[in-house]
């Protein structure tokens, strides 16, 4: 159907993460995050903060990828050939739980494991606890199958007219392209089929399925690119997919999931956003967790989206013990800003199985938003979610802001918990059965 896809391989995991680097120090001697501090600890000092976390990076590549020029490290090519993704690999940088260690045998079916050298260069070898540890490092918790939690909670096989395409809503549909990621997040709400090469076939013809189905329903004006991650593809293949995609006339909107620039900013590059730039309206949404992950190369990476017209917009999922804490929320989202990305959503913990141990109550993540709400700027402030199982979509939730009616008065409640009335008649249908 369409030409122009030949000589775009996809980047596939090539080579172990010590073909170019020999450790020779013991874990004690690798930094943690008490000793070197990182971007969450103060936001009203972010040059100081940026230069620390800098100097972890730094440190950690000189521990244990020595042999590594800068050039190498900055290239996301090597990046990605070069994660880690095995025990053996990860028990050299990382002191491991038992719990931890365990998560690696019998694992079955579950989701791999995979995280990039960067990615890895902001955790905390020493703390189990630590957020980004927590949101990437499997753990045993993951086995136990907990009431209400499946493969498919949000049931999107049931939504799906052609493999690899959701089509939910109306007017917009959600094309999985793909179904590697350089870093997989442990809570991962399409963890059944992400990781799984072999299994789940992402081909030409496949994607040729897709836009054959969107160009025949002219209802579809939006298409959110999502997997997987699709800035894992090469630029020729995501141009490819663009280009198909912007040749469709009812096709308004084109959107990328992606959570690359926050563990692989390497691959944000000028080349790439200059190419993007080409199929505009685009939008990207990004996967944000903690504050901690603002580093400088993400900030660079945002502004080059930025710069190229590129909004962005974040999503965060409420993680228990990684980012459940109002301040932790703020810092998230202040620094978001100022990258001018503008928090988005924030989603409740899909019921993925084995996802207890992450998930709060949905009143935690009421009291979060109720107080953020008014004490910040309300762009800041992201939208609450539920992600309905059984497919009923995302539902806002929000602090009872509305108390109820004295008469004619609708009674409110504002960020400080004051209550105040507006003047708010109520109406009555007229004769002809308007209501004024």
């Amino acid at each position: 159907m369409h030409s122009g896809f030949m000589n775009t391989e996809e980047i596939e995991p090539l080579g172990s993460l010590y073909h170019h680097a020999q450790l020779r120090e013991r874990h004690s001697d690798v930094p943690s995050s008490d000793e070197i501090e990182t971007i969450s600890e103060r936001d009203d000092d972010t040059a100081q903060t940026v230069d620390k976390v800098k100097t972890q990076i730094l440190t950690f590549k000189k521990r244990f990828f020595s042999e590594v020029s800068d050039a190498e490290w900055d290239d996301w090519h090597w990046q990605i050939r070069h994660r880690i993704t095995n025990l053996r690999e990860l028990e050299r940088i990382i002191c491991l739980t038992d719990s931890e260690r365990n998560a690696f045998h019998d694992k079955g079916n579950l989701l791999p494991f995979a995280v990039t050298p960067y990615y890895a260069a902001l955790i905390d070898s020493v703390n189990p606890s630590h957020a980004l540890r927590r949101a990437v490092i499997p753990d045993v918790s993951e086995y136990m199958k907990s009431l209400g939690e499946s493969e498919d909670p949000l049931k999107e096989e049931d939504d799906s007219p052609v493999p690899g395409l959701v089509h939910r809503y109306p007017d917009r549909v959600l094309f999985l392209v793909t179904d590697y990621c350089s870093t997989y997040c442990r809570y991962c709400t399409r963890s059944r089929m992400v990781g799984q090469h072999n299994m789940q076939k992402f081909t030409l013809e496949r994607w040729n399925r897709i836009i054959e189905y969107i160009s025949s329903r002219s209802e579809i004006r939006d298409v959110l690119l999502s997997g997987g991650d699709p800035l894992t593809l090469s630029d020729n293949r995501l141009e490819w997919l663009l280009s198909a995609l912007r040749k469709i006339p009812h096709v308004e909107i084109i959107r990328i999931g992606t959570k690359v620039p926050v563990v692989l900013p390497q691959r944000v590059t000028l080349k790439l956003t200059r190419m993007l730039k080409r199929y505009h309206p685009l939008w990207v949404s990004i996967h944000f967790t903690h504050p901690e992950e603002l580093t400088e190369e993400v900030s660079a990476a945002c502004a080059r989206l930025a710069d190229a017209g590129i909004p962005m917009q974040s999503q965060t999922v409420l993680l228990s013990g990684v980012n459940d804490d109002v301040e932790i929320m703020r810092r998230l989202f202040h620094g978001l800003v100022k990258m001018r990305v503008r928090p988005y959503y924030l989603y409740q913990c899909d019921p993925i199985i084995g996802s207890a141990h992450f998930r709060t109550s949905v009143q935690r993540g009421l009291d979060i938003i109720g107080k953020l709400r008014g004490y910040t700027s309300g762009f800041a402030v992201p939208l609450y979610v539920i992600d309905a199982p059984e497919g009923g979509g995302k539902i806002p939730i929000m602090p009872e802001y509305v108390v109820g009616r004295d008469g004619d008065n609708l009674v409110m409640r504002n960020y400080e918990g004051k209550v105040y009335r507006y003047f708010d008649p109520i109406r009555r249908p007229s004769s002809d059965g308007r209501i004024n």
